[in-house]
């Protein structure tokens, strides 16, 4: 089937933590078509039941797919990808990149054994990270901690609010803290919130830890599945759309210019 150049890549997430999935992707293929929807009616899904997530997101897509037409969709959220992606790739016709917690090249990388998986309530009790624990980290003590005030931290540093950097602090002390903390030298940002505040994680941490996410490796799938098709020969401004609009999302907006998301529009 042939793609037209100017149909858009389309990424989803309930606020801007799909911002640090869509920048190497912007960097892999720089003047692809770039549509950023953000589920700010329902932000923020790491609180809310696996029942709800699975209903929103694959109706949300459909909405979407429908009005923009994109030649692939990007589920740039991990309590989404582990909720509903089976239900969104069986709603649409479209290929759907999801995203998954880095918990092989967290074990790759560890050197003491022991890592940690930071991210959403949601996301830190899938049995899908089980099973990702057990397949790739078999020799590795996995701890894990969900934090939604983290989540919350980094829509404000995108705001340019002041930032409180105890909660930096407390969302490390909930791996820290656990037995085998002591030793832990990798994190897995398993939220894509949480990229956009590793330099205030870093900071917050008492000795060094390495940080992994799967932002590189997602734009390397998108490249892989878009390849051989055409492009537009200069990028155009990008489109971020939100399911609500109001003072929050109105103060995101020097951010999102930041991403090449110039144009705003309400779902």
């Amino acid at each position: 089937m042939t793609v037209a150049s100017e149909a858009p890549i389309l990424f989803f997430d309930s606020g801007v933590g799909g911002l640090s999935i869509l920048a190497p992707a912007r960097a892999a293929l720089p003047t692809a078509p770039i549509v950023y929807a953000a589920d700010s009616a329902g932000f923020p899904y790491g609180t809310k039941s696996e029942t709800e997530i699975a209903a929103r997101v694959p109706a949300l897509l459909g909405r979407l797919v429908e009005r923009y037409r994109p030649r692939l969709a990007v589920i740039a959220c991990n309590t989404a990808s582990t909720i509903a992606l089976q239900h969104v790739r069986a709603a649409l016709d479209i290929p759907v990149v999801g995203t998954v917690p880095a918990i092989k090249p967290a074990a790759l990388l560890s050197k003491s054994r022991v890592f940690g998986v930071l991210g959403t309530d949601a996301t830190v009790r899938q049995p899908y990270v089980d099973r990702l624990a057990a397949e790739h980290g078999a020799d590795c003590t996995v701890l894990r901690y969900g934090s939604a005030a983290l989540v919350q931290l980094a829509e404000a540093k995108l705001r340019g609010e002041t930032l409180d950097p105890r909660i930096a602090r407390d969302a490390l002390a909930g791996l820290l803290d656990q037995p085998g903390g002591d030793r832990m030298d990798m994190v897995v940002l398993a939220c894509t919130h949480f990229p956009l505040v590793e330099a205030e994680l870093a900071a917050a941490a008492p000795h060094p830890l390495g940080f992994v996410h799967g932002g590189e490796g997602i734009a390397r799938r998108i490249a892989f599945l878009t390849q051989g098709q055409s492009w537009p020969a200069t990028a155009a401004p990008g489109i971020a759309v939100f399911t609500r609009i109001d003072a929050n999302v109105d103060a995101l907006r020097l951010a999102l210019a930041g991403y090449g998301l110039d144009r705003l529009d309400a779902l």
